[in-house]
């Protein structure tokens, strides 16, 4: 399970997002530099117990939300250069480089686990401790071998893609959506190169009047090709 320390990290993860965020296409801000709010989130565990997962969700001063899964890991990741988020030091841990999720393989991996019924959404600021929030549905093959490694691309409607190998299944995509809306369900329309929705994971998060929203914040489907 996943443990929360209780220390500091020096740049904080909100400092490192305020740099990162306007720098990405699926951004949507009107310039100025935001002023940025951790609104909502989840972590997942790594079986392996070596890369720290969490899915957090922030808004801006514009009020907008945005959904950043984040790779967090203990050395660089070789080649994984342009998806670097920043480094910070943790309190307890030391140095850690923190990576867009969906670029890593262990949280593509473990997302997908989730949307599958094979991983439980954890809290994002306490130990061992499952997340009830969290919904998932999947009604795909049960059989599909997806391993976290795929290509990446930003897509449509201010989402990421990741294309993967399902061996049998075909190919199929993990779609990350980036700036959430209240209520936005993934209906597969628009899809741009993806298909069939096989499930997805939808989560809440507090909007800057203080009422809470739901959305879906990944989805797996077929790819178009697949």
């Amino acid at each position: 399970m996943s443990l929360i320390h209780r220390t500091t990290l020096t740049p904080t993860k909100l400092e490192l997002l305020t740099d990162w965020l306007p720098r990405q296409p699926w951004y949507a801000g009107s310039g100025r530099r935001p002023e940025l709010v951790k609104a909502g989130g989840f972590r997942l565990d790594d079986p392996l117990g070596e890369v720290g997962v969490e899915f957090m969700v922030v808004t801006d001063q514009d009020g907008a939300a945005y959904h950043v899964p984040m790779a967090y890991r203990g050395a660089p990741r070789a080649g994984a250069e342009d998806a670097l988020i920043g480094t910070t030091e943790h309190g307890v841990l030391g140095r850690r480089w923190i990576y867009d999720g969906a670029h890593d393989p262990v949280v593509v991996a473990q997302l997908i686990a989730l949307v599958r019924g094979e991983a439980e959404a954890q809290a994002q600021s306490v130990s061992d401790t499952p997340d009830p929030t969290v919904a998932r549905h999947y009604a795909g093959p049960a059989d599909a071998a997806v391993s976290g490694a795929g290509s990446v691309t930003d897509g449509p409607q201010a989402t990421t893609d990741v294309t993967l190998d399902a061996g049998a299944a075909g190919r199929l995509v993990l779609r990350v959506t980036r700036a959430l809306r209240p209520g936005a369900a993934d209906s597969g329309a628009g899809d741009g190169g993806a298909g069939d929705v096989l499930g997805h994971v939808e989560a809440p998060w507090q909007q800057p009047d203080g009422t809470g929203a739901r959305a879906v914040l990944a989805s797996l489907r077929k790819a178009a090709d697949g």
